[in-house]
């Protein structure tokens, strides 16, 4: 008796090829997906990053230069007494405060630059005591970028010489002996991204008031009884 000779079942040339092309074809796909979810990702962390950013140089200004203090500067440099709110078109002083949420008593100098650091540029505030301090301290300077990938900053101030004026936009405030009105801060970032037009108003004083002299002693220390600053809003 002849028994049936076995037939070994397996796939052909073409199916292997076949099934081989589909799988590549099924891994290209995967992988498009993976990178378009990648990059959606990273875009929308890039926003949250740029909206993070405005909101924080925002609430910069608002938080002090809105608040900044019209005072005279007589320790900085005591052969040159100058007004303490001095401003350019890439760079800015002040005086103004901390909240008291922050726990830092006193009044603070702002300091505001444009600075390059090789093909970046970046804003950075320095801060430090805007009163003496005790004999045998030390000035307590902090210094942090307030902002980095700055490709343009200016700044402009609203004012004029005589309180009759209305006043026009300029490109620096210097040697005065009041603050301007407003002050307007435009940055671009290398980015390109969008950032809006900050208008801060600031509080003013008749330029004969001499602020230190009515809050300081002879001593160098704040008046309990010292008179309060003609403001102007």
């Amino acid at each position: 008796m002849i028994l049936p000779r076995k037939i070994n079942a397996g796939f052909t040339l073409i199916e292997v090829l076949i099934a081989m092309t589909l799988l590549g074809l099924m891994v290209v796909l995967l992988f498009s997906s993976m990178k378009i979810c990648a990059d959606t990702w990273q875009k929308g962390e890039d926003k949250i990053t740029e909206v993070n950013d405005v909101a924080v140089v925002y609430q910069f200004f608002q938080h002090h230069l809105s608040v900044a203090k019209p005072l005279w500067d007589d320790f900085s440099d005591k052969d040159n007494r100058a007004f303490a709110f001095q401003g350019e078109s890439q760079s800015l002083q002040f005086v103004s405060s901390f909240p008291a949420s922050a726990k830092k008593a006193g009044l603070q100098l702002f300091s505001l630059k444009l600075l390059k650091d090789g093909d970046e540029q970046f804003i950075q505030v320095s801060i430090k005591p805007f009163y003496p301090v005790a004999d045998g301290e030390e000035w307590r300077l902090e210094e942090v970028t307030l902002l980095r990938h700055v490709s343009k900053l200016t700044l402009s101030y609203f004012g004029s010489d005589t309180p009759d004026i209305e006043g026009l936009w300029q490109n620096d405030w210097l040697n005065r002996e009041f603050q301007p009105r407003l002050v307007k801060i435009e940055i671009e970032q290398d980015s390109g991204s969008f950032w809006p037009e900050m208008i801060v108003a600031l509080k003013t004083v008749e330029p004969s008031t001499d602020i230190a002299s009515q809050l300081l002693n002879g001593d160098g220390q704040i008046t309990e009884d010292a008179p309060l600053m003609e403001e102007q809003q």
